[in-house]
């Protein structure tokens, strides 16, 4: 080591390298701190809006699924109206076939509110028995109907888009022994 003010020698290599004065380190040391601060300031804000986004779409997620629904049930109103006006005939004024027609209407609006929501319904009479969109409630001999196809439907089928909601209930032909 020399005396020369501020410089050291490595005596394992021929360079010099110089000390800053304590003076430039306490600066470097306030700079260094100023930079952690602002630093942490900036990661703090990162995670308050990160944690404020992710609120915002758990708050979003929970309203449309709590109002998925609102607008079919806005469609089946009119065909709710439309049964209580059928249950409020008086039958024996007015007659059956005002009765019979009026349910037959509303049938068919029920339908078009399935139909705006792609609702399908699956009626596999005479069809081949698919066990994938029908439930075989039981088998009969038929001479009219083929083996394996549907004689009767017990109770009809829907599809969501092209997702099975509920099968078909259906009697199946067997073959004749």
């Amino acid at each position: 080591m020399s005396g020369d003010g501020g410089q050291t020698e490595d005596k394992n290599a021929d360079v010099a390298v110089e000390t800053p004065a304590p003076e430039a380190l306490m600066a470097e040391v306030e700079k260094l701190r100023a930079e952690l601060a602002e630093n942490r300031e900036r990661m703090l804000r990162a995670v308050a809006e990160s944690d404020n986004v992710r609120r915002r779409a758990e708050q979003d997620a929970a309203q449309a699924k709590k109002f998925a629904l609102e607008r079919f049930a806005a469609e089946l109103l009119p065909v709710r109206d439309s049964l209580e006006r059928a249950g409020a005939i008086d039958r024996d004024a007015q007659g059956i076939d005002a009765f019979v027609a009026g349910v037959d209407l509303t049938l068919k609006l029920m339908d078009s509110v399935l139909e705006k929501f792609s609702v399908t319904v699956v009626d596999p009479v005479g069809q081949r028995f698919n066990p994938e969109q029908q439930q075989a409630m039981t088998m009969i001999e038929s001479d009219t109907v083929p083996a394996n196809h549907v004689v009767e439907v017990v109770q009809k089928g829907f599809l969501l888009h092209d997702r099975l909601l509920r099968p078909a209930l259906v009697v199946v032909a067997k073959g004749r022994p």
